[in-house]
């Protein structure tokens, strides 16, 4: 494998792709780094010691790379588009215009990639508007200083418009990464932002008691789930597909045979990010009301307390529902069947047409609860070894979701060298 790796640096168009990429990259850790206009470095830094966040807040965090507690140029990080690719997709159920641009082919996506740009930029305008305004309230509750030391309207909406640039910018880099560099531009970007906490969770953990204990226990769940997701990640449910002999003038096309390749977690990281985020606004209401209030008091022991049976029950139902949800979207049975009753394809023993739809949906269903169970115990072992370990402050860093998203972003990462390699080498990483 080091010496794919050495022949991948001595090709010259795939080194230029990969030194393309990793100064992107470069970039981007960079601008983590950053304050934004009116922010004290200083103060922040103070304020970082000093206090926590909340688990929404911390998502967020770790997927900006630890630039939103920074309160950098690049403090909302790759959220912004995330969100707004997810509500783009769901869009399609809702509203048909969306739909019919799905089915549109190439122009078609261009036109939803547009429609995803300009939600990405609204979405960061709110969010950096809620950032800024509750810097020195509620982010960094309790710290003796500002972080936003003036927080004239003026010097605060200059704050925002830094900020929406700062994603817009994540969004044109991630987007380069895709068209001139290997992988996908915002996979890697988010790769990146999750990969840079590692460091620091594992000497925080270290610098608590029993430090080496823990360490050993985290990498050896850390290496235990990464096999558990490679090996799912790489698995697929092959359907078997015919094509019949067509005549068409005097040449015979078809009669080959082929497969639809299904994967067993087809919805990947997204139940469990929605999950999260949805179990997260509980506790996010809760810092904004009376500390002392009942409710609030309840919803800080059951629901944001990941080591609470109702957190974790309330979590594995919603990634099982959350994967047939979205499962349901982006896979449809119907759609499927007629693309091959139009084309003279057939599965083996199953009709064209409604029962090839209806054998689909059978087939479907099985998988995604194979692949649900698997995202619940991928997202939950972490949670619940690490409250019996009193590790609260790094779940996020070491959770399902993230290892999920580094292993699977790697993974894709290293086939598509791999092919390169390939096309001009005949060998690669994979033997």
């Amino acid at each position: 494998m080091l010496s794919a790796f050495a022949q991948a640096f001595r090709t010259p168009d795939l080194r230029r792709k990969l030194l393309f990429t990793l100064g992107i990259i470069a970039i981007y850790r960079l601008g983590t780094f950053i304050p934004a206009p009116g922010v004290d470095y200083g103060n922040v830094q103070q304020c970082l010691a000093a206090t926590g966040t909340g688990d929404l807040l911390g998502m967020v965090n770790l997927f900006s790379g630890g630039a939103l507690l920074q309160l950098s140029i690049f403090a909302l990080g790759i959220m912004p588009y995330i969100t707004a690719s997810i509500i783009v997709q769901l869009m399609r159920v809702v509203i048909p215009r969306f739909e019919a641009l799905h089915k549109e082919g190439q122009a078609g996506q261009t036109k939803l990639t547009q429609y995803t740009r300009y939600l990405t930029i609204f979405l960061a305008v709110l969010q950096s508007a809620v950032i800024v305004t509750i810097a020195n309230t509620q982010l960094f509750a309790g710290c003796p200083v500002l972080p936003i030391p003036d927080d004239s309207p003026l010097n605060l909406l200059l704050t925002i418009i830094a900020m929406t640039a700062g994603t817009g910018l994540i969004m044109w880099l991630g987007e380069l990464i895709t068209e001139r560099g290997v992988g996908n531009g915002m996979s890697l970007l988010i790769f990146t932002s999750i990969a840079a906490g590692f460091p620091s969770a594992l000497i925080s953990i270290a610098g608590g008691a029993d430090g080496v204990t823990k360490i050993l226990v985290v990498v050896g769940l850390i290496l235990l789930i990464t096999l558990l997701v490679v090996f799912v990640e790489q698995s697929q449910r092959r359907v078997p597909v015919q094509y019949a002999k067509r005549m068409v003038g005097r040449r015979m096309y078809g009669g080959s045979s082929t497969y639809i390749p299904i994967k067993i977690n087809m919805p990947g990281v997204i139940p469990v990010i929605f999950a999260s985020s949805l179990l997260a606004l509980p506790g996010l209401a809760a810092q904004f009301g009376d500390q002392s209030a009942g409710w609030v008091q309840w919803i800080v022991t059951n629901i944001a307390n990941p080591a609470s049976p109702l957190y974790i029950t309330l979590y594995a139902v919603l990634i099982l529902f959350f994967a047939f949800f979205y499962t349901s979207i982006t896979f449809n049975p119907d759609e499927v069947a007629d693309n091959m009753k139009r084309y003279g394809g057939f599965i083996p023993g199953i009709r064209a047409g409604r029962p090839t739809a209806e054998y689909l949906q059978y087939v479907m269903s099985r998988i995604t609860t194979t692949g649900a169970i698997y995202l619940t115990l991928v997202a939950l072992i972490p949670t619940i070894v690490f409250a019996q370990l009193g590790i609260t402050n790094q779940q996020l860093a070491f959770g399902g979701t993230s290892i999920l998203i580094v292993v699977g972003v790697g993974l894709q990462t290293v086939k598509e060298i791999d092919s390169q390699l390939q096309q001009r080498h005949y060998e690669g990483f994979l033997r």
